[in-house]
């Protein structure tokens, strides 16, 4: 057996990592705006990146070095360099090159952007940011604040991994995200670090295998960004790993930061769980949950602590699955309100489910009453102070 324990180091935890956050003057009042992440080793790298076509210059460049290892990542806020064609990627290459050149410790590095579409990066600006860079410093924290755009708090996690042989490695990560969040990856930047033994084949597996009921099954908005990006780095200096507690561990990171993504999402006072069960299918239940997650009129239900169950089933009906009225049942944290055709809402229960919606945090559970397929989502509500920060987010 093993022994998963949490830790207070974010993506210094695993052996050999070093990050930090400074300001280079892309936001105002001296805000914390660019990041990196450091490793004394040359790490493997596994990755998952946005579903949108109009993916941004640094998953271009990315995907543009075939094989590789790298032991650096900056990253910067308020520019996504995204739509700025092959000058994006130029523009990538001229900071990476002027990196390298005044630090020799790097090798291969990358380069991971978040903020506003369109605009060409401040090259100077970061150029001379880099050079506040002490590769021997380990604050977790004021790396993953810098990364934050609307964030209302940073996000960071680790665990240490016991094995039962003695051995143990370290797995840590921070991530940004609160808009723009949709189920095909959210609105987010996340970089992980462990210091495990594990080859690139076997954690790109994994972490395909993750990402599917973490970051893919949250959604704040129903817009998916230009710049989603998970980035696994590995630097096997604990020489410990088992695949199954790797899993498990890399699991409990993905799913801690993408709840928290949904907890922070941009005006959000509602965390909710959408539970599916009863499908045909998992695939169509994971249909069913991320439709609910994603509708509009659902989330403003939520919003305003309206127990409309009408709506969760109209949404369901609406999902393109196999579904019906006699075999539906819908339940608000343990009260269901509607069982397989009976109507079981009256004054009494209303006030009970009302009573629920106005929790920070509760489960809405669809059962379609047909086979065994189940998906479990995540959303949150939709209110007013999502479009004031969306109006203006340029400015």
């Amino acid at each position: 057996m093993y022994k998963i324990i949490e830790t207070l180091e974010g993506v210094c935890a695993a052996e050999g990592f070093f990050a930090d956050g400074v300001s280079a003057g892309l936001k105002s009042n001296n805000a914390k705006d660019m990041a990196f992440i450091y490793s004394e080793e040359e790490c493997e790298v596994a990755s998952v990146f946005t579903t949108n076509k109009m993916y941004a210059a640094p998953i271009k460049h990315f995907r543009a070095k075939g094989e590789f290892k790298t032991n650096f990542i900056l990253i910067n806020s308020k520019n996504a360099n995204a739509m700025t064609g092959k000058l994006g990627v130029e523009d990538i290459d001229e900071v990476l090159n002027a990196l390298v050149s005044t630090c020799q410790e790097i090798i291969n590095p990358l380069m991971s952007s978040t903020g506003v579409i369109g605009v060409r990066l401040p090259k100077q600006k970061i150029i001379e940011g880099t050079k506040l860079f002490d590769l021997s410093v380990k604050e977790p924290i004021s790396a993953a604040k810098a990364i934050m755009t609307t964030d209302t708090f940073s996000k960071t996690i680790s665990f240490k991994v016991e094995l039962e042989d003695g051995s143990s490695f370290n797995i840590g990560a921070m991530a940004k995200g609160a808009g723009m969040i949709n189920p095909a990856m959210a609105t987010m930047l996340c970089f992980i670090t462990t210091d495990a033994k594990v080859s690139k084949s076997v954690m790109q597996e994994i972490l395909d295998e993750v990402v599917v009921n973490t970051f893919n099954a949250i959604s704040v908005d129903g817009d998916t960004s230009t710049n989603d990006t998970v980035l696994l780095l590995a630097n096997a200096k604990s020489n410990a790993f088992n695949r199954a507690a790797f899993k498990e561990a890399l699991f409990k990171v993905m799913h801690f930061l993408a709840l928290e993504m949904v907890r922070d999402g941009e005006g959000a006072t509602k965390l909710v769980t959408y539970n599916v069960t009863g499908a045909r299918d998992n695939k169509e239940a994971e249909v069913v949950a991320k439709a609910l997650s994603d509708s509009l009129l659902v989330k403003t239900a939520l919003f305003g602590e309206d127990p409309n169950w009408g709506r969760i089933a109209s949404t369901v009906g609406a999902a393109g699955v196999e579904a019906y009225e006699e075999s539906l049942s819908i339940s608000f944290d343990e009260l269901c309100v509607y069982k397989k055709g009976e109507l079981l809402f009256n004054e009494a229960m209303e006030v009970k489910a009302a009573a629920i919606m106005k929790l920070p945090r509760f489960t809405i559970s669809c059962d379609l009453g047909i086979a065994d397929g189940s998906f479990t989502a995540y959303g949150c509500d939709l209110g007013y102070e999502y479009v004031k920060i969306n109006a203006d987010y340029r400015t």
